[in-house]
């Protein structure tokens, strides 16, 4: 078999894998029920169905979007949201990988420290909101380290259970060559647990654009969840409809990429 075989074989599969056996595109399914439920929004609206004036037709929240995007604003209380979102993000990834790695493979150290990360682990991201205001106030270090602390437990929890799943004849094999600490866990370990990794990476992708969100709605002046309170208060449903639309497809957005990447950068799991 020659090399364009391959390539073409694996493209085969790719597409079949996103069809079903009539040969359509698994992911229209999806798109079909999303068309039908934003229909049925329409028509209970229009005809009646739900009276509220809390339940606009969903054709005025995209004529709301529209005009939010043409002026603006939207894109800038998005935007606030995602850096903080990015920065908290960076950071949880960075501390969950290194101890996740760290804590697996030192006794002493997940002695001293596992104890206190699974205490801190279940308390929910509103509960521990109020005690942050006392010590970082509003501004943006407390909505940074709520998202960061939020997304730090499944990248940890992924990394920490993936390095204890590591063949250990691998382990064994660098250490016969003398493989420096440092270098075995980089060259060794590490890559050995990406696929942990990055399933704990990806949901932290969606967590922490909502704790983003809920920190900004509880404690905030600016960005997307500020943004979904003023537009309550104000009685502008459509505003806040098109925000939160806003949201579901940067949610959308952000997983479709992060499928890419893991799809490029880590392609022994096996995704397309």
């Amino acid at each position: 078999m020659s090399a364009m075989d391959g390539v073409e074989g694996v493209r085969d599969s790719r597409r079949s894998r996103r069809s079903d056996p009539n040969g359509v595109d698994r992911r229209a399914y999806g798109f079909l029920l999303l068309a039908v439920l934003l229909l049925f929004w329409e028509v209970s609206s229009r005809a009646g169905w739900i009276v509220s004036a809390y339940w606009p037709p969903v054709s005025q929240v995209f004529a709301a979007a529209i005009e939010q995007l043409a002026g603006g604003e939207i894109l800038l209380a998005l935007a606030s949201t995602l850096r903080r979102a990015a920065i908290g993000y960076v950071a949880a990834s960075v501390a969950g990988i290194v101890l996740g790695i760290v804590l697996a493979r030192n006794l002493m150290l997940r002695y001293a420290l596992l104890p206190l990360i699974e205490i801190v682990r279940p308390m929910p991201t509103p509960a521990v909101i109020p005690p942050l205001i006392l010590l970082l106030g509003v501004d943006d270090a407390l909505k940074i380290f709520v998202v960061a602390l939020a997304s730090f437990f499944p990248i940890f929890s992924n990394t920490f259970a993936g390095v204890a799943t590591v063949d250990d004849t691998l382990i064994q094999t660098a250490r016969t060559f003398r493989t420096p600490t440092v270098r075995l866990l980089v060259q060794v370990v590490f890559p050995a647990t990406l696929p942990a990794i990055a399933a704990g990476l990806r949901t932290a992708t969606s967590l922490c654009l909502v704790v983003a969100v809920l920190s900004e709605m509880i404690a905030g002046s600016s960005g997307i969840g500020y943004y979904l309170v003023e537009t309550q208060y104000a009685m502008r449903p459509d505003l806040m409809y098109a925000a939160v639309l806003y949201l579901a497809a940067t949610g959308y957005a952000l997983n479709r990429i992060f499928l890419v990447l893991e799809a490029r950068l880590v392609p022994w799991m096996g995704r397309s």
